[in-house]
């Protein structure tokens, strides 16, 4: 759920805090048989880079994108051996794991939000910059599309979409907008919803904050994917998942998305016994330690090199004990 440049069609891939990631992962998959996990595989970046440098490492890759995972699935073809790349969500990553014959993973990655590829890609409707389809699914084999939400929801609800998911001011207004104007035409493609956001935003306020339609396309798709929803489930879902010793590294770009992932980890980084007591008795240490102060960001130099990572927030655990 990045807050995406500008320039979004730009046909780039490189891999966010990719060097951060791998070593937060060494210490749990520099062993022979360690499994990681890649929950949000995209365009392989981050899992190339696992199989390249620990070469004893076994990779279990989830994609809700059928495209993406026939790239990913030539991009790693020398890899072949030691990769299980299947089509799911990353809320399912206990099945998947559990079809495997794999009771636990050593590492697990989640980079959240939308890849290069379905950007870079005009006619999935993602990207504000060219006139496309308003699709926005991730999977665009089921769901709901951009354009139903938009031609279905009420003005109340709209607005609470891209209020929420966009943290756009002007949410009642532009949604009071579209429910004008779908009722002349429905709404189809990408052009005609820019062009409405933008005359429906005060003049002063489009000076600012990027693209005027940044907001309402990144909630319109949040909405279209469930993608909060997944997270809620995918998170705790995943910490079980990890093996005593292992590790779960989590790239989120939305304050939504990095307020779940912190929740999730602290609650498990937490003893369970009162405040006051003045030690934690055997059986009640937390599970998982953090092994970041609070969500680290990307250095200057990273954005500059790679502008998807300028709002990107990075927090990740290590599994201490079983639970009780």
């Amino acid at each position: 759920m990045s807050d995406l440049p500008d320039d979004a069609t730009a046909p780039s891939h490189v891999p966010v805090l990719l060097e951060r990631c791998l070593a937060l992962l060494a210490p749990s998959l520099d062993r022979p048989g360690a499994v990681v996990v890649d929950a949000t595989l995209g365009l392989g970046g981050h899992s190339e880079a696992l199989l390249r440098r620990f070469p004893e490492v076994r990779l279990v890759g989830l994609d809700r994108d059928p495209d993406a995972l026939r790239r990913t699935t030539d991009r790693l073809e020398a890899f072949a051996g030691r990769t299980l790349l299947v089509h799911a969500v990353y809320d399912e990553l206990p099945q998947v794991l559990a079809e495997a014959g794999l009771p636990r993973a050593d590492g697990i990655l989640f980079d959240l939000g939308v890849s290069s590829m379905q950007l870079d890609v005009a006619d999935r409707g993602f990207a504000y910059a060219q006139d496309a389809p308003l699709d926005m699914r991730m999977d665009p084999t089921r769901g709901q599309t951009a354009a139903e939400v938009l031609n279905t929801y009420d003005a109340r609800e709209l607005a609470r979409v891209l209020r929420v998911y966009g943290e756009e001011r002007f949410a009642r207004r532009i949604a009071d907008a579209v429910v004008r104007a779908r009722a002349v035409e429905p709404f189809a493609t990408s052009a005609r919803l820019v062009a409405l956001v933008r005359d429906s935003i005060p003049a002063p306020a489009r000076r600012t904050g990027g693209h005027p339609a940044k907001r309402t396309f990144q909630a319109l798709r949040i909405e279209v994917n469930a993608e909060l929803e997944v997270l809620e489930r995918a998170i705790p879902a995943a910490l079980d998942a990890v093996a005593v010793g292992g590790r779960i590294v989590v790239l989120s770009y939305h304050s939504l998305e990095d307020r779940i992932t912190k929740r999730a980890l602290t609650a498990r980084a937490t003893s369970d016994v009162p405040p006051d007591l003045p030690f934690v008795p055997e059986g009640h240490e937390p599970e998982f330690r953090l092994l970041t102060r609070g969500a680290e960001l990307a250095s200057a130099a990273e954005i500059d090199e790679n502008p998807r990572a300028a709002s990107v927030r990075l927090r990740a655990a290590e599994r201490m004990r079983e639970a009780a």
